[in-house]
């Protein structure tokens, strides 16, 4: 009988507990699959620090390589390194990582030539059935010769286009911790960094993929605990956290306070205007009314859209988007092939710093003008019928209007909530928003107490 991949097939990648769920002769057929869908005669491969990685990602170019492709191999990186890689080399890629998850698991994120999105309608859900099928039948003989595997060392390169991107000469001298959360900030930072007026202190840059210190998802506040109370001790100008893949960061300043994605979204956007007068900024559905005010107020036109990598860098691609970002400190430039790049966002923000001499919490403080909720989880049995719940709650008030581009939005003129269902999960996420804090407070009591029942 044929595998159910349903539970590591997830909408933008895959992902699941290795070996118990996954393991290296899925890993192969994986790589033959991929060559298969998007028709590749050579592709791009890396991966992160976890203890499967290696493994996982030399089976999976040996399923690429049998169908015909050559491939790249360029190692230890980050998953915008890669996406560095396919954009530069003008290859399909493939980054082994499961991002801020536990140790035990792996994944793999995909993209087509140009660092292009594979989610499931586009690419994703071909793969699977290929995989499902194979583990039954066997991967075809596949005409012609085998590929060959190289190996390719693009940090430096890496580092040197990122800096391209931001003018930092005129910098001052900044102190700034940096927690990479044993994860692979570790192995890029030192690069990128290097050659700035930047005093590093490194926190947590030993590579090791079982975590000793804390989760690698800075989105948790309890991960950027270390963090705050370093930058504090240090008398730092801010510090900065990295997930394990180190896709994506996040910001203290130096009072040791977190700052909103939303305000750095906002700051990146305005930056980016400057750079391209009237340019169009996507910004997700569960960001700040901060980010299309700023866009507005720069000249530039905002755009809203679905949560999730796939949407922001599709509707990048449609509507010509110099910049994207959601509230999850993903952070998509033009520049960079559409793709997600958190590093990038960190030296537009210490460039922004090092620029004038306000401290960092002075800066991000026109950009972070409301009260936000932070994403709430509830467990519910039925998604559907706890949403429909809080519709019927809000339907027919006065100065209500609501929207269901991803959930249900509800807006007035002074507050907004967005309730969604996750994907993988009986969840529904909560974020609310509001022009001072007993409004937003009284409004996600209101909304949780409906959730919850």
């Amino acid at each position: 009988m044929a595998a159910d991949l349903s539970q590591i097939v997830k909408a933008y990648d895959v992902r699941g507990v290795v070996p118990d769920q996954w393991d290296e002769s899925l890993a192969e057929l994986f790589g033959a699959a991929f060559v298969q869908v998007v028709g590749a005669d050579a592709i791009v491969i890396g991966h992160d620090m976890r203890p499967s990685s290696p493994g996982l990602s030399a089976a999976f170019a040996r399923g690429a390589a049998g169908q015909g492709a050559d491939v790249t191999l360029i190692g230890l990186c980050s998953t915008d390194q890669l996406y560095y890689a396919s954009g530069m080399l003008n290859l399909p890629g493939a980054m082994f990582t499961a991002s801020h998850n536990p140790a035990q698991y792996n994944g793999i994120k995909l993209c087509r030539a140009g660092a292009a999105p594979v989610g499931q309608d586009t690419g994703l859900a071909e793969i699977r059935t290929l995989v499902e099928t194979w583990t039954e039948s066997g991967v075809p003989e596949a005409a012609g010769r085998m590929g060959t595997v190289s190996e390719r060392d693009t940090l430096t390169d890496y580092a040197a286009h990122l800096k391209s991107l931001v003018d930092l000469a005129a910098i001052r001298p900044l102190k700034v911790v940096v927690d990479a959360g044993n994860g692979m900030g570790g192995h890029t930072v030192p690069t990128v960094f290097d050659g700035l007026p930047l005093t590093v202190v490194p926190m947590y840059f030993e590579l090791d993929g079982t975590f000793p210190n804390h989760e690698a998802n800075p989105l948790d506040p309890a991960n950027i605990v270390d963090l705050q109370e370093r930058v504090q001790a240090e008398g730092a100008d801010l510090g900065i956290a990295f997930d394990g893949d180190a896709d994506r960061c996040f910001f203290v300043d130096e009072r040791g306070e977190g700052v909103s994605p939303s305000a750095v979204t906002a700051l990146v956007a305005a930056r980016e205007l400057a750079k391209h007068p009237g340019g169009t900024v996507i910004h997700n559905l569960i960001t700040s009314w901060s980010v299309p005010e700023v866009v507005r107020e720069h000249g530039g036109t905002p755009v809203r859209t679905r949560v999730g990598h796939s949407f922001i860098k599709q509707e990048m691609a449609n509507t010509g988007a110099i910049f994207g970002g959601e509230h999850s400190a993903h952070y998509y430039f033009k520049d960079f092939w559409n793709a997600d790049t958190g590093m990038l966002a960190a030296l537009h923000v210490l460039a922004a710093l090092g620029t004038q001499k306000a401290p960092l919490s002075r800066l991000v403080a026109a950009y972070d003008r409301y009260t936000g909720s932070g994403e709430i989880n509830s467990t519910v049995t039925d998604q559907a019928a706890r949403t429909q719940a809080v519709r019927e709650a809000f339907a027919g008030r006065q100065g209500v209007t609501m929207d269901d581009m991803d959930g249900l939005t509800v807006t007035t003129a002074d507050w907004w909530f967005n309730l969604r269902p996750s994907n993988t999960e009986p969840l529904l996420r909560l974020n609310v928003e509001a022009r001072d804090e007993p409004t937003m407070a009284k409004l996600r009591d209101e909304v949780l107490a409906l959730v919850r029942g």
